[in-house]
């Protein structure tokens, strides 16, 4: 799994978030939904600085601390019924797949790390 593989994903969260966001009610726009558009903007930012540092370890916990944000704003917004469980599981999907991603880089990043010691 390389950087750019994650990238897209993330990418394709983003599409994908910012198209349900539009169905939120007109007085969460600038609430949930900013807070949303925030998080995901985030990871994506977080990303592209992982695989820029060559010290990637701190980059990737506040990755994964991002992604867990987000995994519980969406929830949240599934819970106020802004949007339905089917949008819910999908773009959970989404974010879950960017986990496991995360996961195995934050692994490779450790392996590496054991080995040069």
């Amino acid at each position: 799994m390389t950087a750019l593989t994650i990238e897209e994903k993330c990418r394709d969260m983003l599409m994908y978030g910012y198209q349900a966001i539009k169905q939120f009610p007109k007085h969460e726009t600038h609430v949930l939904a900013a807070e949303i558009r925030k998080s995901m903007l985030q990871l994506q930012r977080l990303i592209v600085t992982a695989f820029k540092r060559y010290h990637k370890k701190t980059t990737l916990t506040e990755l994964d601390i991002e992604l867990a944000i987000l995994k519980r704003q969406v929830r949240l917004a599934k819970d106020l019924r802004y949007i339905d469980v089917k949008k819910y599981q999908l773009w959970i999907e989404r974010l879950v797949e960017i986990g496991k991603m995360l996961g195995g880089w934050i692994k490779s990043i450790r392996n590496k790390q054991v080995v040069a010691l």
